[in-house]
């Protein structure tokens, strides 16, 4: 049985909660949510990794049990608070696994401090423009026009029928996928300002995207250790954008798995198998 910590830090005022397990001893691995989710998406895959690896996942801020900062929020502030975090935690060299959100925000850390990061697992954490569906649509035209009429188009992802179609779509089989997860995402968005914060985050999500070029001469120049394990039937990061990662590491490990965008929900022993044959 793995014996998991549930801890809360303070970090430069911002309150970041986190997961923990495996023995300080172990080669360190950085776990990052995305949207709209927390920690809590990794619930599975911990115990799995748990005997090899010093694990740690927080919530992002703005998500799950750490603080709703306020308006104005930017996935450049998460990435510093998330910086400054692991500098807290005594992570100062680790391998990190990106998901949606975590993605930009752990990419943005392997820019700023390449010696830091061991290697880079990647499920369905884009850094490639055609690994972008048109189910951005929407978003990028709030990027393009942060109007009321674009704002409003973008409340049914913030919905609890969208968020649970987020997990289940593309899933071979929903009745393997937990409502635990999207149940509890979905109670986190009626914390006060838990809606505003995800709005400015779409429409901040367009500096991601800017970054792209930065991010792809990161991986060029370093050729971190890299593998992708990509839920194939994702409605937003189509499977192009984890092929994108060869032309720059010709040397990543691209896997993919028939499920949807939370391949953890479904495939989590597989993806953890994975892992430890990547990371050895």
């Amino acid at each position: 049985m793995t014996n998991v910590s549930y801890r809360t830090i303070n970090v430069d005022g911002v309150k970041v909660f986190y997961r923990e397990a495996g023995s300080p001893d172990e080669p360190k691995l950085l776990l990052l949510h995305g949207f709209p989710s927390s920690g809590h998406m990794f619930r599975d895959l911990i115990p799995l990794l748990a005997d090899r690896y010093h694990i740690i996942a927080p919530d992002l801020p703005g998500f799950g049990q750490s603080d709703l900062p306020g308006r104005g929020h930017s996935f450049d502030s998460i990435a510093e608070t998330i910086d400054r975090f692991t500098e807290i935690v005594g992570f100062d060299r680790y391998a990190v696994y990106v998901f949606d959100y975590g993605a930009p925000t752990g990419f943005r850390l392997a820019v700023k401090h390449p010696e830091r990061i061991t290697a880079i697992i990647s499920q369905n954490g884009n850094a490639y423009e055609e690994g972008l569906s048109e189910g951005w649509n929407p978003i990028q035209a709030y990027w393009r026009d942060a109007s009321e009429e674009n704002r409003n188009a973008l409340k049914p992802f913030l919905e609890p029928e969208s968020i649970a179609w987020q997990y289940t779509h593309g899933a071979p089989d929903i009745a393997k996928v937990s409502p635990d997860g999207y149940s509890l995402d979905s109670f986190y968005m009626t914390r006060p300002g838990a809606v505003d914060v995800q709005f400015d985050l779409f429409g901040d999500y367009k500096s991601n995207v800017a970054l792209y070029p930065a991010f792809q001469t990161y991986f060029r120049t370093h050729k971190p250790r890299f593998l992708a394990v990509w839920g194939q039937n994702d409605p937003f990061f189509l499977p192009p954008g984890a092929e994108a990662f060869r032309r720059d590491i010709p040397d990543a490990t691209v896997k993919f798995f028939d499920t949807g965008h939370f391949a953890l929900e479904t495939h989590a022993v597989e993806i953890a198998a994975a892992i430890r044959d990547f990371l050895g």
